[in-house]
């Protein structure tokens, strides 16, 4: 689409006064190509059950959730099923800057969402059991809010920033599995990203004021607009080695979405003749590749109540790119031009447990569950480490419904050194997030 540019003067005012009072230059900090991603970086799953375990889930995959870790574990649910997931995060990052500590602080956001819907019909056919799933998963919240103010020495100037991202990113699926012998069944989930269709878009404001003596000198405005649109596939195999041993795989298959980038931009000069305001749209069609990840998971069954899983999971950031109406290529993690990016694959590693107590006379289940993960996030030279842990419990009426609920905290200390590199920030991160899942049986 070609470029739409809107410039409006009302007075005049030396331009080279806003340079200087820039300093820092905040918008150049925050770069057009950068897509922040502050929650997990994990690409797959969703659930109460799950999250209680740490993630470790692909070896398990047994309820309605099934299709958002592993496909392959949709044969196992033998009634048709309706499952709705939500959570809600509490986030805070304490920002320290190398070049500015005055800016130093608390950031805090809280988010609340429907996490997962899904719809499940088993069925049989030539003496197989087969799945036909219908999902919507919210896989990566965008919600982020910042505020700052620097102080500028030799201007003697002080700048309020207000950075805010807000949106998300889902897929609708369409998934089927079916069990090619008794031990063994392949799955795969259809995933449409359209923001016509569920949430696939984000949007970054970013606003500042330079001020002397209480005067204001700039005002700094731009909002910047995603849409993203793309369509992937996950697929997935799990195997009964034994009674006792299983084994889950799950892959993601890369892909390309179409963004639309819309930006409007404003810069305010005041003056005692008046105001000078430059105002700039442009919408522009650009591209981003989602890379490859895959994961292996075991689970190994103690008793008929007890058992333990564990998963690792890489996905190959190194692939991730974003490529501009001009062709440009950057890295979406950083922003540096692609060539000059040094972004490695980041691998997970999660571990879970579950043991049920049962009481066969009232014909229910209340399960308990802990889990650890170790959730690294895609950085510049080397990857950000994130640690956590988790647990919850369910309540499972049999043949009638199931509510579980988790809680998960996850933090990672001196993460985020390339978000705002110019100044030389870090970031302390504290998660807390509550998941609370319904299935229906029927």
């Amino acid at each position: 689409m070609k470029n739409k540019k809107i410039r409006i003067r009302f007075a005049a005012i030396p331009i080279f006064l806003a340079v200087m009072i820039w300093g820092h230059a905040p918008n150049q900090a925050f770069s057009v190509a950068e897509i922040e991603i502050p929650s997990s970086f994990n690409p797959v799953g969703s659930g109460a059950r799950a999250m209680g375990m740490g993630g470790a889930f692909i070896a398990v995959a047994d309820d309605a959730t099934a299709a958002s870790w592993n496909p392959g574990g949709l044969t196992q649910l033998i009634l048709p099923e309706f499952s709705v997931v939500t959570a809600g995060t509490r986030r805070t990052e304490d920002i320290d800057f190398g070049l500015n500590p005055e800016g130093a602080g608390s950031h805090n956001i809280f988010d609340a969402n429907i996490n997962y819907l899904s719809v499940v019909y088993p069925f049989g056919l030539f003496n197989r059991n087969m799945v036909l799933a219908l999902t919507y998963q919210r896989l990566y919240d965008l919600t982020r809010e910042w505020n700052f103010i620097f102080q500028n020495s030799v201007m003697g100037t002080e700048d309020y920033w207000n950075i805010r991202q807000n949106g998300s990113l889902s897929a609708l699926g369409l998934s089927y599995c079916a069990q090619i012998i008794p031990d063994l069944s392949v799955g795969v989930t259809l995933n449409i990203w359209d923001d016509d269709l569920s949430p696939n878009g984000w949007e970054q404001k970013f606003t500042s004021d330079s001020k002397i003596g209480g005067m204001s000198l700039m005002s700094f405005f731009r909002s910047e607009r995603y849409s993203f649109k793309g369509m992937n596939a996950n697929i997935g195999l799990l195997w009964d080695i034994n009674y006792r041993l299983r084994v889950g795989a799950v892959l993601k298959t890369p892909f390309k979405a179409n963004v639309l980038r819309e930006l409007r931009e404003t810069h305010i000069y005041p003056s005692e003749f008046g105001e000078t305001m430059f105002s700039e749209h442009d919408i522009r069609n650009e591209e981003i590749e989602m890379p490859m990840s895959y994961g292996i998971g075991v689970a190994y069954r103690f008793s008929d109540n007890f058992f333990m899983s564990a998963d690792v999971y890489r996905t190959e950031w190194g692939d991730f790119i974003y490529r501009e109406e001009d062709g440009n290529k950057k890295s979406p993690v950083s922003a540096r031009p692609f060539e000059e990016s040094d972004v490695n694959p980041a691998c997970q590693v999660r571990w879970g447990t579950e043991y049920r107590f049962v009481n066969r006379e009232k014909g229910y289940v209340v399960p308990v569950r802990a889990g650890l993960f170790y959730d690294p996030a895609p950085a510049e030279g080397s990857s950000d480490d994130f640690y956590g842990f988790s647990f919850g419990m369910g309540f499972v009426s049999k043949d009638r419904f199931s509510l579980d609920i988790a809680y998960q905290y996850r933090l990672g200390n001196d993460v985020g050194e390339y978000i705002l590199e110019s100044l030389r920030s870090s970031q302390d991160v504290d998660e807390h997030m509550v998941y609370l899942s319904l299935i229906f049986y029927h």
